[in-house]
């Protein structure tokens, strides 16, 4: 029989209501009691780590979560990590760069609607995860959500009441679950070699922002102080606007030479980008070195980001880092 470590960090599956909303408030152990019926396929050890709205999550718990895992990984065959569903996406992203390689099952999974509820999703997603990390072929970071299976790298909330919450964007899901039956669409775990390898750095000082019509590249002058790296969702496949007091061409140019990371990425959720197509994306991308995140989620690409910054000493190994594929996270290079 599989020994799971079952990780709380708080979210919709442990909340309960307040004067002032829900919030986290079940332990770990109450979490369980729902679920009874994982004592026929595995056995299942406790640990909280902490407890929080996903809203406030951010690099730190990422680490957190990521040790906590590493400081357990020979004692347990696989890894359950209940999670709210607002920064999951962000959350399985992270962990699927801090820790590679994995031929143990690491899951993301929460719920939303609360546990403790007469009609929820939370049992039904935290008994298939448990059921997910006991099986031989699952290995990986990956979220288990509404009875579907996503690479960590590869999921986004997209509805954000309904029980079928997220996708799997640019790429198939890996397994869906029915009832006790798992089916794979991704069995790649013999594929794995090498040893597993845990990182213990994030670079947090990352921006992502949105293009709107009208925006005036100034934006990113005041910004220059802070960040070592900036995302910027352009529109379509990818291009940035001539017009303003101060050019997108100008302010990447001084990034680039400031030896800061600029990554253009895409508003659009399927298909990815491709700056080569049109004028206003190849210029720029030709003149500056400039990266795109190509079929990407921007999940992926701000934890990619955070990751790659924390290990590389030059642009160049960055760009080795962060066009090497992990975990399915990218594909059109």
């Amino acid at each position: 029989m599989k020994k799971i470590l079952l990780i709380a960090t708080g979210g919709t599956i442990a909340s309960g209501y307040t004067e002032e909303g829900l919030a986290p408030q079940l332990a770990v152990e109450e979490l369980l009691r729902y679920v009874k019926e994982y004592e026929t396929f595995c056995s299942v050890d406790a640990c909280q780590l902490f407890s929080l709205d996903s809203t406030n999550i951010e690099g730190e718990h990422w680490l957190k979560m990521a040790a906590a895992v590493e400081e357990n990984y020979d004692a347990f065959d696989g890894f359950v990590i209940c999670h709210g569903t607002d920064t999951m996406a962000f959350s399985a992203a992270a962990l699927s760069y801090l820790i590679q390689n994995s031929r143990k099952p690491i899951v993301v999974t929460g719920a939303q609607k609360p546990i403790d509820l007469p009609v929820t999703d939370a049992r039904t997603n935290l008994l298939d995860s448990l059921r997910f990390a006991a099986d031989d072929r699952a290995h990986g970071v990956n979220i288990v959500f509404g009875g579907v299976v996503i690479a960590g790298t590869r999921a986004k909330k997209e509805r954000s009441k309904s029980y079928n919450a997220f996708s799997s964007i640019n790429y198939p899901s890996i397994a869906v679950i029915r009832e006790e039956r798992i089916t794979f669409y991704i069995d790649d775990k013999e594929k794995l070699s090498g040893e597993t390898v845990f990182y213990h750095k994030l670079n947090e000082r990352v921006l992502l922002l949105k293009l709107i019509p009208g925006m005036d590249a100034s934006v990113l002058n005041r910004l220059f102080p802070f960040y070592d790296g900036v995302i910027i969702e352009s529109f379509g496949v990818g291009g940035f606007p001539e017009y303003g007091e101060v050019s997108f061409f100008s302010e990447v140019e001084r990034w680039a030479k400031a030896g800061k990371i600029v990554m253009a990425a895409t508003q659009v959720t399927h298909e990815g980008s491709d700056m080569a197509i049109y004028r206003v994306g190849r210029l720029i991308k030709e003149n500056f070195g400039l990266m795109e995140a190509y079929d990407m989620t921007l999940e992926a690409v701000v934890t990619k980001m955070m990751w790659g910054l924390a290990q590389a000493q030059s642009i160049e190994e960055f760009r080795e880092l962060f066009y090497t594929t992990v975990n399915h996270d990218i594909l059109f290079v």
